[in-house]
């Protein structure tokens, strides 16, 4: 967490890299929840998460930053929270192609909510690589009933909003905050938020199968406590807007996962969007890098 500037590309890399555990873990906790229930998964996984944190993290408590890390990371948690919430139940109302399509509205949420944050909107290449690659996030979800909006679609809608406001929120703390205690508190917050809910807000279920023990474990080590960790420390040199665009080839190594496992193939339509997905990035990747004061721009 701590050291000089890194390269920019090793940074980029870091990010695609949670795209990649992201979308990996799709196939892993779409099995397992056929054998749990969504939300008591979720506060295993983000309990199991932050033990693993506070481990790693133990002597960092007695930073100067300790107020504000562990303010900046709870108001994270509580949009990472918030936003995992309205996408599991806006599940049970619409689509999951639908979801999917809704909850990438996050890629230009960002940029928005990121310029009223900073009162500075994002240079041109970022907003065509943002464009470029939502359009192609919409060619490989979206259904044909995609404006027959009702409340599950609502639901995901807020989701996307909370993840929007997750990235902004931890591009603003983490140039300044102890990193290692920012992603800590908004893991724990997670946590302790979903302890709250998941024993009243649906029927609590579980049966200890090996494909919930795997997932549990896989999720909760790599795509949450890893996972957060490094987006955490790349938030320090990346701005939130460049941070959502590479998140945007999530769905991309989630197909490529469901190719390789299942045999899943990719409609032609598809492999356009995951094209466009990939121009968009390299649009912004191709771009000179500059930094301007706490936001990295390109």
């Amino acid at each position: 967490m701590k050291g000089g500037k890194p390269p920019g590309w090793f940074v980029d890399l870091s990010l695609v890299g949670i795209a990649l555990i992201w979308g990996a873990t799709f196939v892993l906790v779409k099995r397992a929840l056929a054998d749990v229930s969504t939300l008591l998964f979720l506060t295993l996984r983000f309990l199991a998460a932050t033990a693993a944190l506070v481990f790693v993290f133990r002597k960092q408590f007695a930073s100067a930053d300790l107020a504000r890390s562990l303010r900046g990371g709870a108001l994270a948690g509580v949009f990472l929270f918030s936003g995992y919430v309205l996408q599991t139940f806006g599940l049970k109302y619409t689509s999951a192609s639908k979801t999917g399509f809704i909850t990438g509205l996050y890629i230009p949420l960002v940029p928005l909510v990121g310029g009223l944050v900073y009162k500075k909107m994002p240079q041109w290449a970022e907003l065509a690589g943002v464009a470029t690659a939502f359009t192609g996030l919409a060619l490989m979800t979206i259904e044909r009933d995609i404006l027959d909006i009702g409340f599950g679609d609502l639901l995901v809608a807020g989701c996307a909003v909370a993840y929007a406001f997750h990235i902004v929120i931890l591009g603003r703390f983490a140039g300044t905050a102890n990193a290692g205690l920012l992603v800590v508190a908004q893991i724990a917050t997670a946590a302790v938020l979903s302890s709250a809910t998941f024993w009243w807000a649906e029927p609590v279920q579980v049966k200890w199968s090996a494909s919930v023990w795997i997932a549990l474990a896989v999720t909760s080590l790599l795509a949450t406590a890893l996972a957060f960790s490094v987006q955490t420390w790349a938030q320090r040199w990346s701005s939130p807007t460049r941070t959502a665009l590479i998140f945007s080839m999530e769905p991309v190594f989630a197909w490529a996962t469901s190719y390789l496992v299942a045999g899943e193939v990719l409609s032609r339509r598809g492999v356009g969007g995951a094209v466009l997905i990939l121009a968009g990035i390299l649009l912004v990747e191709l771009k000179p890098r500059r930094i301007s004061g706490q936001q990295l721009e390109t």
